[in-house]
């Protein structure tokens, strides 16, 4: 397989060809987690994969429940769907904060002892489904002599999170609120581990494959014995292929064709987007070109792809007339390019801006009204 199939591979798994999903928590149960410690990023990344979805159609999703922030792996937020939020969490948090306990405790006096304490106290703030900012919660810690300055609130907090205890609840005008994740999700799914490992195996490659098992590792933060085992555990479902001399797994479903005269597929994805972050691997992206000048952390950023290469980078700026967007090319983009480019941006304005007018109306019919409103 040439490394453009692979890519385009995935832009079909990624749901980047055509906005495959019908809901955002469809886009979040496929992939069983999205990077979101950018938050407006991550509503983008969802809504480019959901047909006819604007900013405040991501945004219902979590007020209604149906997928939750959530700091399941890597100690890194992600959205999760809301029956995922606790096994994947109990599957991959507790390596982390083994990992970072000893830290912690070092720098900001916070272990076990200490969580279990502020458990309590955190518990009894919250309880009853209530939901509260952050500053609010501090606010209760130190009433009970929980000192929080100097980040010790956070690393509070985002332990809690990781071990089940609390859950990100939506935003409370523009603050992000707190609460319990057994009161504001009651109805999560339980798996053994075993069981665990394949379905996370196989949420990860039919949605970012073909990928290797050291991305998996990457992507989940678990260990290569177990990452091993979590492919051996969804081998029914999974199909191996090389290329470039590493073995690379997917999740095989019927091609889809690309209607003739389609050009290139041109999309700006956020920072942080799982088409970029969820390689271990990113060499891949780039074009040989470019490869010697562009390094892999700047993948991270907002970029432009185009056909599963990251060929620029863009960013937003907020003016009186709307939105404006600039891109910034590795290389000269051609007609067609430039092209995609005009119908992407325009997908994104949209996405940020919708009117009763021009909310229903295909990506290049709204760039023409948009040009003569």
């Amino acid at each position: 397989m040439t490394p453009a199939a692979l890519l385009r591979l995935r832009l079909e798994n990624h749901g980047l060809d055509r906005a495959a999903f019908r809901k955002p928590e469809d886009v979040v149960a496929w992939f069983g987690a999205v990077q979101a410690q950018d938050y407006l990023g991550a509503l983008w990344a969802i809504g480019l994969r959901t047909r006819g979805a604007v900013e405040s159609t991501v945004e219902a999703a979590e007020t209604r429940r149906a997928i939750v922030r959530q700091w399941p792996m890597r100690g890194t937020l992600h959205f999760v769907a809301a029956a995922d939020a606790k096994w994947i969490t109990r599957l991959l948090a507790p390596r982390v904060i083994a990992r970072n306990a000893a830290r912690i405790s070092r720098e900001v006096d916070v272990d076990p002892r200490v969580v279990g304490r502020c458990r309590d106290i955190v518990m009894r703030a919250l309880e009853g489904g209530r939901r509260l900012e952050r500053e609010q919660l501090y606010a209760a810690l130190e009433a009970r002599r929980v000192r929080t300055a100097k980040s010790r609130g956070l690393h509070i907090l985002g332990w809690l999170a990781q071990e089940g205890t609390l859950c990100l609840a939506g935003r409370s005008g523009k603050q992000h609120t707190f609460a319990l994740l057994d009161e504001w999700i009651p109805d999560c799914r339980e798996l053994d581990r075993e069981h665990a490992l394949a379905e996370l195996a196989t949420r990860y490659f039919r949605s970012h494959g073909p990928a290797t098992l050291h991305d998996f590792v990457w992507w989940t933060g678990l260990t290569v014995k177990d990452a091993q085992a979590a492919i051996d555990g969804a081998q029914g479902l999974l199909e191996r292929i090389e290329t470039g001399g590493a073995a690379y797994w997917w999740v095989p479903r019927r091609a889809r064709r690309q209607p003739p005269g389609d050009g290139p597929v041109v999309k700006l994805l956020p920072a942080f987007d799982e088409f970029t972050v969820a390689y271990e691997n990113r060499a891949l992206l780039l074009a040989p070109a470019h490869a010697k000048r562009v390094v892999s952390a700047q993948l991270l950023n907002p970029v432009i792809v185009i056909d599963g290469v990251v060929a620029g980078a863009w960013r937003r700026t907020l003016a009186a007339g709307g939105v404006r967007i600039a891109p910034r090319w590795f290389g000269r983009p051609d007609k067609a390019v430039r092209d995609g480019w005009d119908i992407a941006a325009t997908e994104y304005r949209r996405f940020l801006a919708p009117s009763r007018l021009l909310k229903k109306c295909s990506p290049a019919l709204f760039q023409r009204r948009l040009r003569k409103a």
